[in-house]
């Protein structure tokens, strides 16, 4: 054992070698002249299929405010909540900075331990990760800013270059962004939740979610109590301030309406989980994305759709009151090709062709078919799984008693759940092929039970759907009393058109930003059904679409299969269908957005069958119209 002699040198040499370290660095370390690109802004910039551009998003402009503009209760808020010894302290806080790289070590949270001038270093000349070198760099330079700037200069260059969410970096931005006044008309309730956003705007911003509006009410009474503390305010004057100051509603950032809105968005969100782009990181802008989107295709489907739409007059007929359309268009290899999302995405951002609140009524009996097509069905417990080919006979009666291995399947009210055929025809003994070309009801109703709920759930998961979309495992289960999106359901139907084989949908191709392209996660792509089960479900799907509409024959080709899809209180009407080039789902309902109740269709545009009508008028004018295209 070392003695303590020895003991104290080697201490005083590792003091003194830390010592002449830290010095050395500092010296070494110089304060860089241009700003970086954590302080600067550009815009986003989305393109069509064929490179032109399709919309620009993001701030452009940071509006510099010189700090003699910014109010003093801002200001005040600002240090109660960040730093309140903000212009006596050296410019960093050891303490604080050793219990950052502490839980940076444990694997805890590296957020807080900073002072004021060690964020706007962070800000302005540093990069964002969290490591212990970056953190040491910003030691270094923070005691040199401190020395060489005046406080004020400090604190004004962090107030406009600190992110506050909602596409702003700044304090007038935020200003704007969240009450729409300049940062010099703020009041110290409305200053106090602006700080707020400092410790983290995806965190506090209200509009997000109720947990973060929780949250932003418990930090902004924190930060007026807490200036209190700062002196800043009186124990009168913070009585006054009881009632949240709600900010307003987020803007819209996009350049994009019309259709291009809704595409951008979906390709923004997209982009953001492929390339592991964090909401601040992608308000910095600069990035531009390659989308999937087919600009022939997305106009065709719009011009479709908008052909329809004027047989509709919510004006004078009750009945065509919150009408809505969704349609969207997927290639069997996943890329989306086209969505229509609404009327116009700068007046209403809700994208039809993304909700799910629509039941997929009879569309979904082809996950039925190809379940027990893949699976087999089980009808005696203890028994094997029989085998089920398309000849496979079912009983299609109308108003026939759904069976268990136990017997009839009753429902909680006690009765006894029976298939109900459209027309409440009878259609004796008839094979699952005819049955789908037929859309007879009651066979698919027994061979869901039959298959076993479970897996017609696997089944439909696998071509595509979201379980999360998935009604109840009830009969009814097997007629759609799930809520897919057209999205969704185009692409699921995509997966027959490709064979069997899934691929997740996709809205981007590539991306770049300031010429370095980025990286992005591959769709997920996987064989869930084989080749033959997929081809026997596109041969039923061919007869259905030759059955139940006759008059789509003309200028659709031999090759297209598709079905109508209705539910039982006739508030939605499907269309979905395919050919090699790509998977079109097209949904058209009526829905109040306040409260998302399903209303009937009948009688819109003055058609009793408008759930039979209107969606397959769209598709088929939709398919005619780029039938010659190559996808």
């Amino acid at each position: 054992m070392p003695s303590w002699r020895q003991s104290l040198t080697l201490l005083l040499v590792c003091a003194a070698g830390l010592t002449a370290f830290v010095t050395y660095s500092y010296i070494r370390t110089d304060i860089p002249e241009h700003l970086n690109s954590f302080a600067t802004q550009q815009d986003n910039v989305y393109y069509w299929s064929d490179g032109s551009e399709l919309a620009r998003s993001g701030w452009v402009n940071r509006q510099e405010m010189p700090l003699a503009k910014i109010p003093g209760p801002v200001r005040q808020a600002v240090l109660a909540a960040e730093n309140a010894n903000f212009y006596s302290d050296p410019g960093v806080s050891v303490t604080g900075m050793g219990r950052a790289v502490l839980r940076m070590a444990t694997g805890g949270d590296t957020q807080g331990g900073s002072t004021i001038t060690q964020q706007y270093v962070k800000n302005a000349y540093l990069d964002q990760d969290q490591t212990v070198g970056r953190k040491f760099d910003e030691l270094l330079l923070a005691v040199k800013v401190d020395n060489r700037l005046s406080k004020d200069k400090i604190l004004e260059g962090y107030l406009n270059t600190s992110w506050f969410g909602r596409g702003t970096y700044g304090i007038q931005r935020a200003s704007q962004a969240y009450y729409g006044k300049e940062v010099g008309q703020l009041n110290v309730s409305e200053a106090a939740f602006l700080a707020s956003l400092l410790k983290g705007a995806s965190l506090y911003d209200p509009a997000i979610s109720p947990k973060t509006h929780k949250r932003a009410v418990d930090r902004w009474n924190w930060i007026l109590d807490r200036m209190v503390t700062t002196g800043a305010l009186t124990p009168a004057e913070r009585a006054t301030y009881k009632v949240f100051p709600e900010p307003k509603a987020p803007p819209r950032t996009s350049s994009a309406s019309g259709q291009p809105g809704y595409l951008a968005d979906l390709a923004k969100t997209y982009f953001q989980k492929s390339a592991h782009i964090s909401d601040a990181a992608f308000d910095l802008g600069g990035y531009e994305i390659h989308t999937t989107f087919d600009k022939p295709r997305t106009k065709a489907l719009a011009k479709s759709v908008e052909a329809v739409r004027e047989d509709f007059d919510p004006h004078h007929r009750d009945t065509d009151r919150f009408a809505r359309t969704g349609a969207a268009s997927v290639a069997p290899d996943g890329r989306i090709l086209a969505v229509y999302g609404g009327p116009d995405f700068a007046t209403q951002g809700f994208n039809e062709s993304n909700s799910i609140t629509i039941p997929a009524g009879s569309s979904f009996t082809p996950f039925v078919y190809a379940a027990a097509l893949r699976d087999g069905v089980l009808r005696a417990r203890g028994r094997p799984r029989t085998p089920v080919s398309p000849e496979t006979v079912y009983n299609g009666d109308d108003n026939i008693p759904v069976q268990t291995p136990e017997g009839p399947y009753w429902d909680r009210n006690g009765k006894v759940v029976k298939g109900q055929n459209d027309g409440g025809r009878s259609w004796g003994q008839i094979s699952l092929h005819d049955a789908m070309v037929h859309s007879v009801n009651s066979p698919f109703m027994q061979l869901g039970t039959d298959v076993g709920y479970d897996r017609v759930s696997r089944a439909a998961k696998d071509a595509g759907l979201l379980t999360s979309s998935f009604g109840p495992r009830v009969p009814a289960f097997s007629l759609g009393n799930s809520t897919p999106s057209a999205l969704r359901m185009a692409g699921a139907y995509g997966t027959f058109a490709a064979g069997g084989v899934h691929t997740e949908p996709y809205s981007v191709a590539r991306a770049t930003r300031n010429g370095d392209a980025l990286r992005l996660d591959p769709p997920d792509r996987e064989r869930v059904f084989s080749t033959t089960v997929s081809s026997q479900v596109t041969d039923a799907l061919r007869g259905a679409l030759r059955e139940q509409s006759p008059a789509a024959g003309p200028g659709l080709g031999a090759s297209v299969a598709g079905k109508i899809g209705t539910t039982e209180d006739h508030t939605a009407g499907w269309f979905t269908g395919y050919d090699a080039g790509a998977a079109t789902a097209v949904v058209v309902y009526r829905m109040d957005l306040k409260d998302l109740k399903p209303l009937p269709l009948t009688g819109v545009g003055g058609d009793a069958h408008a759930d039979l009508t209107y969606p397959f008028r769209i598709w088929s004018d939709y398919l005619k119209s780029v039938a010659t295209k190559q996808p």
